[in-house]
């Protein structure tokens, strides 16, 4: 049975690097059919996320707002039970708090303090999914943070699918304030905007 069709998401260079005249020329001859592309949803049936090939990256910013800070965790596992029609499908994550990196090692330690994120009494932090978009664009749910449960959206903007298995990237914008986690006024932003990267493998 063939993969239904449902997701958007954006085609676009993933080097990055400049198109070359000719190149700009095709690719502005079928923009109109590229802007918006099809991608294949899983089929039904149950799955589960690989850790190995799954991450949950951040961007935010400090000092004011003049600095920017990338980091990331890792995901500890989690399932995606697909079903037909698409919006009944359920999705469970689990996120290992101390895997919190930024590449600072002062600013890391802080925040796994316990006066921040406290991973030795909030070890794991969870998202549940509670409605997922007819199409399968958008991801309704609750996160759990630090024992406090707060709603999410997370917007798919890409997915792909192949024989038993399937890579789905969304995102979603996080104020960690609505957690408990507060700081100093002005030495972290109070928004994280998340990207949240899973390989599911079926069951």
């Amino acid at each position: 049975m063939p993969p239904t069709r449902g997701i958007l998401s954006s085609r676009h260079d993933p080097t990055g690097s400049p198109v070359g005249r000719h190149s700009r020329r095709a690719a502005l001859g079928i923009m109109q059919t590229e802007t918006a592309v099809l991608v294949t949803t899983p089929q039904p049936g149950h799955y589960d996320i690989d850790p190995s090939h799954s991450r949950v990256t951040f961007a935010t910013r400090h000092l004011f707002g003049l600095g920017q800070v990338r980091g990331g965790f890792a995901i500890r596992g989690g399932t995606a039970d697909i079903s037909d029609p698409v919006a009944a499908s359920a999705i469970y994550a689990e996120i290992e708090a101390a895997s919190f990196r930024t590449n600072n090692r002062e600013r890391d330690r802080s925040v796994l303090s316990s006066r921040f994120l406290d991973p030795d009494s909030y070890p794991v932090m969870t998202f549940r999914s509670d409605q997922i978009g007819a199409a399968g664009q958008v991801l309704t749910g609750t996160l759990t943070v630090r024992g406090t449960t707060r709603p999410v959206v997370l917007k798919v903007t890409a997915c792909q699918v192949s024989r038993g298995s399937f890579t789905a990237r969304a995102v979603a914008r996080i104020d960690r304030t609505e957690f408990g986690i507060t700081a100093p006024r002005g030495l972290a932003a109070r928004h994280l905007e998340l990207t949240v990267e899973v390989q599911c493998a079926r069951n």
